[in-house]
């Protein structure tokens, strides 16, 4: 049996002595949630929005308050020139928006100038990491432009049908021989369709997690199963307890990737859910991750 759970009851009858009971102004204010030595990042992945532009982006973002974005290329072309780049640059700025990596970047071809050109873009929009697709054969070539731009990379893990990265072990299997700035942004839901186990994946990928992309699954096995964080199965309680334990310092991405001409009614019950699990678990004492099975099989 798990050591700690927070269920649905749990939230809302410990919510009106949550903020009392120490959640700061500022961590409300700028979704960021210091428990613990851990400092987690509640942000967006822009992927969620693929269907408005920048400008309209940058709106929901203000929406939603949260003001760390993972910047996709719908919202600013991998292709853009330099002045394109600061344009853009200078109205996430305006509007208060932190860039906390770009992505996901696929690196499919085994070509050094288009690995360089990607990071030029990262680094000039001042993106500290790159959430990306690569192949068994461009990732270790990554590291060489790790090192020259010092920009990290977080490869994406896919899930069943994706052929190089599926699981977060099978992308730890290179990354830990290579320079520590080259890491994995586990994808949970991804994660959780192969049958391995999310919060010890979590567990098992340390100091390489730099990045997350999370949603929730109401089948841990089927991908079009989908719904708002807090509907579904996904075990948010023991992930955050867990990210808490490792002192996470990184960011926790919503990547909201249903109802995509009308996201935001999900997209705010997703935030409204993840900011009540992290409130109390700060209201009440970060515990020890507990241990979890393997999600079951369809049907079980």
């Amino acid at each position: 049996m798990a050591k700690y759970s927070i269920t649905r009851r749990r939230l809302l009858e410990g919510a009106p002595g949550v903020l009392a009971l120490g959640v700061t102004a500022r961590s409300v204010a700028a979704q960021e949630y210091r428990i613990s030595g851990a400092d987690l990042k509640l942000g967006v992945a822009s992927y969620s929005f693929r269907k408005f532009s920048r400008q309209q982006a940058i709106a929901m973002m203000k929406d939603l308050r949260t003001p760390y974005l993972n910047v996709k290329d719908f919202h600013l072309a991998l292709n853009s020139t330099p002045e394109q780049i600061d344009a853009a640059k200078s109205e996430f700025a305006a509007a208060g928006i932190t860039i906390v990596g770009i992505g996901n970047v696929s690196f499919p071809k085994d070509d050094e100038a288009d690995m360089r050109s990607k990071f030029e873009y990262a680094k000039r929009l001042g993106a500290p990491v790159i959430v990306c697709a690569p192949t068994a054969v461009t990732l270790p070539k990554l590291g060489k432009f790790v090192a020259e731009y010092n920009v990290k990379i977080a490869v994406h893990n896919h899930g069943p049908e994706d052929h190089n990265f599926p699981t977060p072990q099978s992308v730890l299997k290179i990354v830990r021989d290579m320079d520590p700035r080259c890491g994995l942004c586990i994808d949970v839901g991804h994660t959780a369709r192969t049958g391995v186990d999310v919060v010890e994946s979590i567990a098992e990928a340390g100091p390489r997690l730099l990045d997350m992309h999370v949603k929730d699954l109401a089948d841990m096995r089927v991908k079009e199963s989908q719904v708002p964080v807090g509907q579904g199965r996904m075990p948010f309680p023991e992930i955050f307890t867990q990210l808490i334990k490792m002192k996470y310092s990184g960011s926790v991405n919503l990547e909201y990737e249903i109802e995509d001409s009308n996201p935001m009614p999900g997209m705010r019950e997703s935030f409204g859910y993840m900011r009540g699990v992290l409130a109390t678990i700060q209201a009440l004492g970060a515990p020890t991750a507990p241990r979890r099975p393997a999600p079951s099989a369809p049907g079980v």
